[in-house]
């Protein structure tokens, strides 16, 4: 099939809560899937509603996938090179064809700036490096914990981590100024200033070796790198940005260009999964509500 209803680009939490709406709304709906999602980083979340034991990224992406093929939306592995219009309809290429969709949901999600750490991705994988402290700061608490972070985000985020323990390390690799000893120490944060030239993980914990011969061992590392938001593909349809440089959208996460939608991370720094799934669900009632007015149908907003 070539063209569908609507295409959701990305396979994470907020694109296949939308691909299970416009399912059940008995729309034909393809899903790109681009590849592993952010999602798939978490080793085990705790603060998913509904899963008070915890659950992990891949099995949490495996039930949503289930759940949105159960009702007939089909997932499709590859990314979605270009999107441009074609008269009223948006055209994907997509592994090598055109597929033409009334309406599309943008949930491309951000890219981590992830610390050049050796070994980096195996931390993550055993949460010793953390990228989300809302998500797990609580299973930070009375831990020895560092933030690595190269501008005024840093100290917000070791800030924000004494709420969980009083053993927080700002480490700061920016070529900026660091945060003043002032105020750091208002805030209770210890900084340490310099590259991480070495990490060693070790059991359940990792030793640091910062520039200037530092070696301290934590139990939780966070990066507050920040991160990219996936907007090119809106961007080259002429897709307005908002002021952090995600996508703008209105109350029903339309973008500025019609028949595009955009939910989640690429659209809210929040980064909450909660959050993404809820905008998925305004999302797509707004898109399927949309196709009904050009079909001549009376809509319950």
């Amino acid at each position: 099939m070539n063209a569908v209803d609507v295409l959701v680009i990305g396979a994470g939490p907020a694109g296949l809560t939308a691909a299970t709406y416009l399912a059940r709304f008995r729309r034909s709906v393809r899903v790109a899937d681009g590849g592993k999602p952010r999602a798939c980083w978490i080793p085990v979340s705790h603060n998913m509603p509904g899963f008070p034991e915890g659950i992990t990224g891949d099995a949490m992406l495996k039930r949503m996938t289930d759940q949105a093929e159960e009702y007939g939306a089909v997932v499709e592995a590859g990314r979605v090179e270009t999107l441009t219009r074609d008269g009223e309809v948006l055209v994907a290429r997509l592994n090598g064809r055109a597929l033409r969709a009334r309406a599309v949901i943008l949930a491309t999600g951000v890219v981590d700036r992830r610390p050049p750490l050796p070994g980096v991705d195996d931390a993550i994988e055993r949460s010793l490096v953390r990228i989300c402290p809302i998500c797990d700061g609580y299973e930070a608490t009375d831990k020895a914990v560092a933030v690595i972070g190269d501008d005024a985000m840093g100290l917000r985020e070791a800030a924000f981590l004494r709420t969980y323990s009083d053993r927080v390390t700002l480490i700061h690799v920016g070529e900026g100024p660091s945060p003043s000893p002032e105020e750091a120490a208002r805030l209770g944060v210890e900084v340490l200033v310099g590259p991480v030239e070495a990490m060693r993980l070790e059991g359940e914990r990792a030793t640091c070796l910062v520039s200037g011969g530092a070696e301290r061992v934590f139990d939780h590392v966070y990066s507050a790198l920040g991160t990219t938001p996936a907007v090119d593909l809106a961007v080259r349809l002429g897709a307005r940005r908002a002021d952090d440089g995600r996508l703008a959208v209105d109350d029903h996460q339309a973008t500025s260009v019609p028949g595009l939608w955009a939910v989640g991370d690429v659209v809210r720094g929040l980064n909450q999964i909660a959050v993404a799934t809820a905008e998925a669900a305004v999302a797509a009632t707004a898109a399927h509500n949309a196709l009904r007015r050009a079909e001549g149908m009376v809509v319950r907003d």
